[in-house]
């Protein structure tokens, strides 16, 4: 394999793990539509959820150019089996309460301030482009999850502690998006991709500062979850994608 090639295979594969976060992220979000605890957090939640679709569509998009095998951004999002995704494992946790989703959604938000910044300035064009629009959006949707945490950590008794619950249950599944493989490494050498190594100290800054706000603890960061980026996914996956692709699978190739 030539280097053209391997940095076009990796540079697909770059593309369409960030669009899964965000697809992944936004069916999530998406299933507390109707359900959140109140209607301003309701129409929130569906709105956030939209800005990570748009993400979503704009990467896989872009993967299936790069891919050049005819796929396009649906036949990605729809058309592919669990071990296919490369999401992170985070991303597919369920919802939970709503600390739960707030505290994965806190986690979450203070990587992709950092990843969308550092991607403004990657050689690629189309991410950069997309980094430019994502990065406004996830600057918003980190000041509302920080906003919640805050309100429900140094809140009652019982958010309290529904809050450092979630915050204890999901950390082992936030050292893999600042673990970098083979992929990142090759976009990080032809200056296309984020170096995640560099994320990781302003990523626990800002969590840090959250969690001290809200009067929780930060876990021990003793055991650490990793898998997604290699289609190893929690059980939580297959679930989700059987609601999400139960359409296309039935019918397949149908149009509105």
């Amino acid at each position: 394999m030539t280097a053209l090639a391997t940095v076009t295979t990796a540079s697909f594969a770059y593309a369409l793990r960030h669009g899964d976060d965000n697809l992944i992220l936004a069916q999530r979000l998406g299933e507390w539509i109707s359900r959140a605890p109140e209607l301003e957090s309701d129409i929130a939640l569906g709105n956030i959820a939209i800005d990570h679709l748009g993400v979503a569509r704009t990467l896989l998009t872009y993967a299936g150019e790069l891919e050049g095998a005819g796929r396009d951004e649906d036949t990605l999002a729809m058309g592919r089996t669990e071990r296919q995704f490369t999401n992170l494992l985070l991303v597919e946790q369920p919802n939970g309460d709503f600390a739960a989703t707030m505290a994965r959604q806190l986690f979450v938000d203070a990587y992709q301030v950092g990843l969308w910044e550092a991607l403004t300035s990657s050689a690629d064009a189309t991410l950069a482009g997309a980094a430019g629009k994502a990065i406004k959006e996830a600057s918003y949707h980190l000041r509302h999850s920080s906003a919640w945490v805050v309100r429900l950590g140094d809140g009652t008794e019982e958010s309290h502690r529904r809050m450092q619950t979630a915050v204890d249950g999901l950390w082992r599944f936030t050292a893999e998006m600042v673990t970098p493989d083979d992929v990142d490494d090759e976009m990080l050498s032809v200056g296309v991709g984020a170096d995640l190594a560099a994320l990781r100290t302003p990523w626990n800054e800002r969590v840090g500062a959250v969690l001290d706000e809200a009067t929780l603890a930060m876990p021990d960061a003793a055991f650490a979850r990793l898998g997604g980026r290699n289609g190893l996914h929690t059980e939580h996956l297959g679930h989700l994608l059987g609601e999400m692709q139960w359409m296309q699978r039935t019918y397949p190739g149908m149009s509105w």
